[in-house]
């Protein structure tokens, strides 16, 4: 009976071990914690699973958002997906089923979820999640140009996708001072409680994350005021029939509307006047009005006076007579509508025959000398 108990216990406890083996759960030991690669580099993930022998595990990719179903990768220690990128490996010691990326991409980020499938409702998973530096990229949901009228308020919004976050910055074209104060501005938008016409220019909206060289945008700001008008000479002075030139500069957005008046009266082109207008930028234009072969009735106030949308404003040049005519335009004359040079009078013949005299005695002088 001793023997017996030697033969039998050992075989009943072996079979208890057995049964007790084959009806242990299958569990995932281990999991490859979350990995950050650069694109182009390689990452190794590791599913190590125990008492699954009877049952099926798989590797499964699930985008960043699990919004898309998953892509079976591998079935126990074979590959499903043709990929040469992709491979697999299985350390039966440890029953560790790797699975191997090389030449990483962008669109291989996502969660990485291995599988012990029990039945066709039941299974034990676990997920690992692979994240891929990308270099920053400005969203098409960022301003891209804006328009706004003086006083009102002004939002720009920048927005960029990419991994890590990006940080997002505001700039001023040469570094000009933002509204906000200072060079740089920090967040994804910016606003202007107040704009001026000063603000108008370009903006950058810049994105960084470490990778790469970042992302820009230029984002225009049209600022629409009302005309704003000066004249560099208020007050002139010329000859009777010569020419004279009045200038007047005009700031306004959208480009206004410029006349220039004199009595009240709107002035165009003709025998006695020659309006121009030279847009000098966007917001800036500058309009001369010449006045022709003068005559004493052309003597007074000028009125330049631009007009747009936001309203109007005017400037006044006034033209005195003088006794010599002034150059420019009198030494460059030209004459329009068929008017005549004046004749030089008997004064003057007799001032210049004086001048020309003694420079002919001093020449002579210095000649005997």
């Amino acid at each position: 009976m001793e023997f017996l108990k030697f033969i039998i216990y050992p075989c009943i406890l072996l079979c208890f071990a057995a049964f007790a083996s084959a009806q242990r759960t299958p569990t995932i030991s281990h999991i490859t914690q979350e990995q950050i690669r650069d694109i182009g580099g390689q990452v190794d993930l590791d599913c190590s699973v125990h008492y699954a022998q009877d049952f099926p595990v798989i590797w499964v990719k699930y985008d960043r958002y699990k919004t898309i179903e998953s892509i079976p990768l591998s079935s126990n220690a074979g590959l499903i997906i043709k990929d040469s990128r992709f491979s697999l490996r299985f350390d039966d010691a440890t029953a560790t089923f790797t699975l191997s990326i090389k030449d990483i991409q962008e669109n291989d980020a996502g969660w990485y979820q291995c599988q012990v499938l029990m039945s066709i409702s039941s299974k034990i998973t676990a997920e690992v999640e692979l994240q891929v530096r990308r270099p920053p990229i400005i969203s098409d949901n960022s301003t891209r140009s804006i328009v706004a009228s003086e006083g009102e308020s002004v939002e720009m919004q920048c927005y960029a996708g990419g991994f890590p976050p990006p940080k997002i910055s505001w700039r001023r074209e040469n570094n000009a001072i933002l509204p906000t104060g200072g060079s740089i501005y920090r967040g994804h938008i910016l606003r202007i409680t107040s704009v001026h016409k000063e603000d108008r220019g370009t903006y950058y909206c810049v994105a960084e994350n470490g990778v790469g060289k970042g992302a820009r945008r230029n984002i225009n700001l049209e600022v629409e005021f009302a005309p704003v008008v000066t004249v560099p000479r208020p007050r002139l002075s010329q000859a009777l029939q010569y020419d004279m030139d009045l200038e007047c500069h005009v700031e306004a957005y959208p480009p206004p509307a410029i006349i220039w008046l004199k009595d009240e009266v709107q002035l165009s082109n003709n025998q006695h006047y020659r309006i121009s207008h030279f847009a000098t930028a966007d917001e800036f234009t500058d309009t001369n009005l010449r006045v022709i072969t003068i005559e004493k009735r052309q003597y007074g106030i000028f009125t330049c006076k631009a007009q747009n949308k936001l309203g109007s404003a005017e400037a006044y040049v006034e033209l005195t007579e003088s006794i010599i005519p002034v150059c420019p335009p009198a030494c460059s004359q030209v004459f329009y509508g068929g008017a005549v040079p004046v004749a030089p009078s008997v004064n003057t013949l007799i001032s210049l025959f004086v001048v020309y005299a003694a420079y002919v005695a001093r020449r002579i002088a210095n000649t005997r000398y």
